[in-house]
């Protein structure tokens, strides 16, 4: 006899359990409708791959996928927490304007935040000029390119520039006067 709406195997009458083998057939038919639980994302991979679609896993960390394949290692992501700002390794003769370069990917999803100035104190003069290398993880498919701030020096006076990614974040300016710092505050798209 089945029951509910997960269709359990619940003996009664002339079936009921007269063994281990129907109990293992109980919990084996109720196992896929809990919730499982793994320390992080890795652990979910090992343990879990070969489990059946729909199963619920949740994280320490409160990050919760359900799986959607019976065959594949494949998941949905119904929550997990934002992660954490890492530092963004700048090219050689840049520093941290003040706010330290960081960035962190949410999803697919690249943010980057900061100021970046001359090492040497001189101003950022020119139509480009590579701040960082792009971290592997945050590099884009292609060319993505946002606005970014820069000091309100100089005549003409310029307060916006292009800041392009790709293998490095590059400054974009035809401000000749130059700049002391740039802010690369934005974000872009991984596909």
């Amino acid at each position: 006899m089945q029951t509910g709406y997960a269709g359990w195997p619940i003996p009664s009458g002339g079936d009921a359990p007269v063994g281990p083998g129907q109990l293992a057939a109980i919990a084996a038919a109720i196992d896929p409708h809990l919730q499982q639980h793994a320390v992080d994302l890795a652990d979910r991979n090992e343990r879990y791959a070969g489990a059946p679609a729909r199963t619920l896993v949740t994280a320490a960390n409160g990050a919760t996928w359900v799986k959607v394949s019976s065959t594949a290692n494949t998941w949905v992501t119904l929550w997990e927490p934002e992660p954490a700002w890492k530092p963004l390794p700048l090219a050689s003769g840049m520093s941290p304007g003040g706010n330290t370069p960081e960035y962190k990917i949410v999803g697919r999803q690249v943010h980057m935040r900061g100021r970046v100035v001359r090492s040497d104190d001189t101003l950022l003069v020119g139509n480009s000029q590579a701040l960082a290398p792009t971290p592997p993880d945050a590099r884009p498919k292609q060319l993505c390119s946002w606005a970014g701030g820069q000091s309100l020096t100089g005549d003409p006076v310029t307060g916006v520039c292009r800041i392009e990614c790709a293998t490095s974040v590059v400054w974009w300016s035809q401000d000749g006067s130059g700049s002391p710092w740039v802010d690369i505050s934005g974000s872009y798209w991984l596909d």
